[in-house]
């Protein structure tokens, strides 16, 4: 029963928070800077997921074949294939 308990809290608290910005706001927009903030969150806490999910592991760093494929992907954009 405690997992779910927990599950309902973190969805309903998830829900608080998304339905908190058009309650708070209104029909105004956001200032340049807090747009700029904003558009920055995800791909920000995308960043910290993968960077946990690669190097982390139970309290400890790990640091085995996962980081030299995360190198590979991370070079992968700035290398040039002649077709």
């Amino acid at each position: 029963m405690k997992p779910w308990l927990v599950v309902t809290v973190v969805g309903v608290v998830t829900g608080c928070c998304k339905a908190a910005g058009p309650v708070l706001l209104g029909g105004r927009t956001l200032g340049g800077t807090a747009s700029r903030v904003v558009a920055l969150i995800a791909p920000v806490m995308l960043a910290a997921l993968v960077v946990t999910q690669t190097v982390g592991g139970d309290r400890a760093l790990v640091l085995d074949a996962r980081r030299r494929g995360g190198g590979r992907t991370a070079a992968a954009p700035s290398v040039k294939v002649s077709a």
